[in-house]
């Protein structure tokens, strides 16, 4: 299930900006403490790195991603989420703005 709106958090207002503007976030702190960060990736191909497990929840636009060791492309549209391990990576494929939700486990 898609959250269109984040209520009763504490915005880090300085974005987070990466790959020279083509992914932009804001971390997030929900009132029970749980860290998230939202955020846009623009048009392009991206290897992002874990520390912590995530989950990006895809919010609007769409993505086709594959993760460290996979061969597979999947994608992921409004609504749906993908996993992925900590300590591990990601490529990510856009071809349309795609806003998100990242949530770290």
């Amino acid at each position: 299930m898609s959250n269109a709106q984040l209520n009763n958090v504490s915005v880090n207002t300085q974005a987070s900006v990466y790959f020279d503007g083509k992914c932009i976030s804001h971390g997030v702190t929900l009132a029970d403490g749980t860290k998230k960060s939202v955020g846009v990736v623009l048009p392009s191909t991206l290897t992002f790195n874990t520390g912590a497990p995530e989950i990006m929840e895809c919010v609007a636009g769409s993505c086709e991603y594959k993760l460290a060791g996979s061969s597979e492309w999947k994608k992921s549209s409004p609504g749906e989420r993908f996993s992925i391990p900590g300590q591990s990576s990601f490529e990510i494929r856009v071809t349309e703005a795609y806003h998100y939700i990242c949530h770290f486990g």
